[in-house]
């Protein structure tokens, strides 16, 4: 609109944050005033807004059949016994610090066998297990794209996913609530 409107800047400077980006662009103020007090640009200016609030109309629209579809998931959660539980956490462990070495190989940490753990580090483990068996975060936030929106939707369904362990295993309750307070 502006290079439209007001064409060729009347002075290029360096950018004054970043030395390598393009030349800032400056324009006369009487220019500027001159074109914003003509026809063309309340045309111009209005075709924007009305674009702006349509793009605006469906992102918000996209944003809500989200949250609907993460609201009605049925987030079901595998009942194991504790044993079952403990073996599949810990191996999931193991798969997670074997993929980091192998994507970092610097990383020498092993895993400690389900002896040496103390309960809250099992019950990390626990619920991290549960959380990774439960994500369908990709297919649920399609349609979404960065920002507030999907990281509301991500907070919503994060939610969801703790709640739902946390009523299968109540015992995990406080994991759960510590998990849920952190950022993701």
């Amino acid at each position: 609109m502006v290079r439209r409107l007001l064409g060729e800047p009347d002075l290029l400077r360096p950018n004054p944050v970043s030395p390598a980006a393009p030349r800032t662009r400056l324009y006369r103020l009487e220019r500027v005033e001159a074109v914003e007090r003509g026809e063309e640009f309340r045309a111009v200016s209005a075709a924007a807004a009305r674009r702006s609030a349509t793009a605006k109309a469906a992102a918000y629209r996209r944003r809500r059949e989200v949250l609907i579809r993460i609201v009605a998931e049925p987030i079901e959660v595998p009942r194991l016994t504790p044993d079952r539980l403990t073996a599949l956490a810990v191996e999931h462990r193991k798969r997670t610090l074997e993929e980091e070495r192998r994507e970092r190989p610097d990383r020498t940490a092993e895993p400690a066998g389900v002896e040496d753990l103390d309960r809250r580090t099992l019950d990390r483990w626990k619920v991290a297990y549960l959380r990774h068996q439960l994500s369908r975060y990709d297919e649920l936030l399609d349609g979404l794209d960065g920002g507030t929106g999907r990281a509301g939707a991500e907070a919503l369904l994060r939610r969801r996913v703790y709640e739902a362990i946390r009523k299968t295993y109540p015992d995990l309750a406080e994991e759960c609530a510590r998990q849920v307070s952190e950022p993701a």
